[in-house]
């Protein structure tokens, strides 16, 4: 069963507020800081990626261009020293390092509406699993899965563009995967094209579903008070680092690195 189906919180990126993920709380006295620790589950230790783009719209020439860019980004960071700073969270049996870009797929034959909800999003990774039209699932493999202009994702009482603009899980088939709504909306876009806020989303899921494939049982962290990057009621930390393409910059907690993208991205 999902993590929305169980009523635990998935891991999601929330909007933007003014180029904040969230709008900043009324002054207040810092709080302790919260403490991230393991939780003794499974690590993507060396992450196998699949992209699913559903939907002939993906077919269309601006967003063709868009599913493109994307194959690109995640060609070049999953062996980036984007993951080799995930190595920070390491456990005795678990080694990160780096993973592998495995492919590719569009889902033509069906189309996900003006609402699809995230287990029509399950059901459709496991139906195209099943009939091998998706490589099969390794302890490693991540899917993440793309969803058109125009469409919003429902997941439990959450609506993207409302309340977030991309998040991961593990299915109730046992599959980890990553749902990425096109940004539909300022809150997702901030000052990014597309293609950008789309890599920013898509670095964050996928070092949270490297480090915490289950929400809750890898490295997770219960904050003991709000803090101006906190979505009310919801555990969540950020991702170590952002990427984006036009930008070309990761932002680090500590410290700013710059990487050069390939032209293609």
């Amino acid at each position: 069963m999902s993590g929305a189906a169980q009523g635990r919180p998935i891991r999601v990126v929330p909007m933007r507020g003014g180029g904040l993920l969230v709008a900043a709380p009324a002054p207040v006295l810092a709080p302790a800081k919260a403490k991230l620790t393991y939780r003794g589950g499974p690590l993507l230790s060396a992450v196998q990626v699949v992209t699913v783009f559903w939907g002939a719209a993906w077919d269309e020439a601006t967003a063709d261009a868009t599913a493109h860019g994307l194959n690109a980004f995640f060609q070049f960071v999953v062996t980036s020293p984007y993951i080799d700073q995930l190595s920070e969270y390491n456990t005795p049996q678990q080694k990160i390092g780096a993973g592998r870009y495995v492919g590719t797929a569009r889902v033509t034959n069906s189309a996900p509406g003006a609402n699809v909800t995230d287990s029509a999003i399950q059901e459709l990774l496991q139906a195209e699993v099943a009939r091998k039209a998706l490589p099969a699932p390794t302890a490693n493999t991540v899917y993440f899965a793309f969803l058109p202009p125009g469409v919003t994702v429902v997941a439990g009482s959450e609506r993207s563009c409302q309340a977030f603009c991309g998040y991961h899980d593990r299915s109730a088939g046992g599959l980890y995967y990553a749902v990425v709504p096109y940004p539909n909306c300022s809150g997702c876009l901030g000052n990014l094209r597309s293609l950008d806020a789309l890599t920013s989303v898509c670095s964050h899921e996928l070092a949270e579903a490297i480090t915490d494939p289950v929400p809750g049982q890898g490295w997770y962290e219960t904050p003991m008070a709000r803090s101006a990057t906190s979505v009310p009621g919801r555990t969540r930390r950020s991702a170590p680092t952002r990427y984006s393409c036009s930008g070309r910059t990761a932002r680090r907690r500590v410290f700013e690195l710059r990487f050069i993208f390939g032209a293609s991205c």
